[in-house]
């Protein structure tokens, strides 16, 4: 009995699903900023690890940069 040689797309459909390469999400300008001990939105004070207060300035931030681009 001759062994069965099964053949594998390129595109990787015979891949699990942790072998497919799946392509990385947009980095938005925010990520990029550094942090610089205040909001960068509206300037409250914070520690030196966030960039933004709260998800409201952080996404009022993004909104921001897309209408100015």
């Amino acid at each position: 009995m001759d062994p069965i040689q099964e053949s594998i797309p390129e595109d990787g459909a015979g891949r699990p699903p942790s072998a497919v390469a799946t392509p990385a999400p947009p980095v938005r300008a925010r990520h990029m900023l550094p942090p610089k001990g205040a909001c960068w939105y509206c300037e409250k004070p914070l520690d030196n690890v966030r960039r933004f207060c709260d998800k409201e300035c952080a996404d009022a931030f993004d909104e921001e940069k897309e209408y100015t681009r």
